[in-house]
């Protein structure tokens, strides 16, 4: 079973880094496969969905647990607004903005954290949030054309979806992801199932559908749910920033699309605060296991 195999391979924890990277630069392949697809963005969110939900289902090889309770449903809505809005987004705007924004989803978690899982924000998590929120306003400086700024909100909305996502996902103590994420699938491509019966894409377009919905999001995900098991927070927090670094470059490499100075700078000031704010509370939470630890 690949489960089982997976997990063995990721029992070494070198090699579960390198599973972890792995996953972030399959992610990374998003923007590129997206912009590479001539058909409705809404049209591409559900059919990815729809080619990673069986994917997905059949790398499990496990019996799945739906119970169908508030978080676990919950957790599928918000998951639907992380994957269709960052579709939109790198759609309307550049891959760099799309990407970049929907990395701020730990501002949401910071913000949200009490109400949904009991956790105090301390005054170090609120400069962390205003920190990135400075930076977010910036990608909104550059270049104010009616199609830029719905993408840019669109990226906005896709990483508070994914903050959302998370805190749901924090909050099923005993739940599984993938229960939730197949969820998540199913509802998206039933959502955009009516935006697909208009114009579909020429036969050359399937091919970075295909691989949208296998090796940019079934794949990584089932991935990074067996690695995370076996690598400390702090790496947790680390090794995914390969994706945000590497989705513009890609797409630059592939048509040209270059990012503006504006959108890089706003992009350090993201990256830059989500990473001290991950690092910092990782370490707190380490300092404080060891210091509850008695000696013998």
């Amino acid at each position: 079973m690949l489960t089982h195999k997976l997990d063995a391979l990721a029992a070494d924890h070198k090699k579960a880094l390198l599973l972890l990277a792995a996953a972030a630069i399959l992610w990374s392949l998003g923007g590129v496969l997206v912009k590479l697809i001539d058909w409705n963005p809404m049209a591409i969110a559900g059919m990815r969905s729809a080619i990673a939900g069986p994917a997905m289902y059949l790398m499990a090889g496990r019996r799945l647990r739906f119970n169908w309770s508030a978080n676990q449903l919950g957790g599928a809505v918000a998951y639907v607004g992380t994957v269709t809005f960052f579709v939109v987004a790198t759609k309307l705007t550049t891959a760099a903005n799309a990407i970049l924004l929907q990395y701020t989803a730990p501002i949401y978690v910071a913000l949200l954290s009490y109400w949904f899982v009991k956790e105090r924000t301390t005054r170090f998590d609120w400069i962390i949030v205003a920190l990135a929120i400075g930076g977010m306003l910036l990608f909104f400086v550059e270049d104010l054309q009616l199609g830029t700024f719905w993408g840019n909100s669109c990226g906005v909305l896709s990483g508070a979806s994914f903050g959302l996502f998370i805190l749901c996902m924090r909050r099923q103590k005993d739940g599984s992801p993938m229960e939730t994420v197949l969820i998540g699938n199913a509802l998206t491509a039933l959502i955009c199932l009516p935006f697909m019966f208009d114009s579909p894409p020429e036969a050359r377009g399937w091919i970075p559908l295909a691989l949208l919905g296998l090796v940019q999001l079934a794949l990584p995900y089932f991935i990074y749910s067996i690695a995370i098991k076996h690598v400390t927070a702090l790496e947790a927090v680390l090794i995914p920033i390969i994706e945000p670094l590497l989705n513009p470059v890609w797409v630059f490499l592939a048509i040209g699309e270059r990012p503006g100075l504006w959108t890089i700078a706003g992009g350090v000031v993201v990256i830059t605060a989500v990473t001290a704010h991950g690092i910092i509370r990782s370490s707190r939470q380490h300092h404080a296991q060891r210091s509850t630890i008695k000696p013998p």
